[in-house]
């Protein structure tokens, strides 16, 4: 294989990869939690956050602590689904991704 294939098949694959990036982050990722939902972007944003409608004053604390997990845990889908995307870009490339 010439470097002018090479390099054709490296942007290709530049190509692929920004397209499917821009793919997952138009995604919507939801997590639920006690009290709360959350959902984010791909692109790592919170796009909202829903609450129970019985909540409490005693809740409060409670309701903090849940809708940090919702985030953390609707934004580490986001990662996954963009590193499960991304892995067939790396394989056989260790530590690329």
């Amino acid at each position: 294989m010439n470097i002018n294939a090479i390099m054709q098949k490296a942007q290709n694959l530049q190509k692929e990869m920004q397209k499917m990036e821009e793919e997952v982050s138009k995604m919507t990722f939801s997590a639920k939690q006690p009290l709360v939902e959350v959902q984010v972007s791909g692109a790592k944003k919170v796009v909202s956050i829903k609450y129970d409608s019985n909540i409490t004053l005693e809740d409060l604390e409670i309701l903090e602590d849940m809708t940090v997990l919702a985030i953390n845990d609707a934004l580490e889908q986001a990662e996954k689904e963009k590193e499960k995307r991304l892995s067939k870009y790396g394989q056989g490339i260790p530590g690329l991704f």
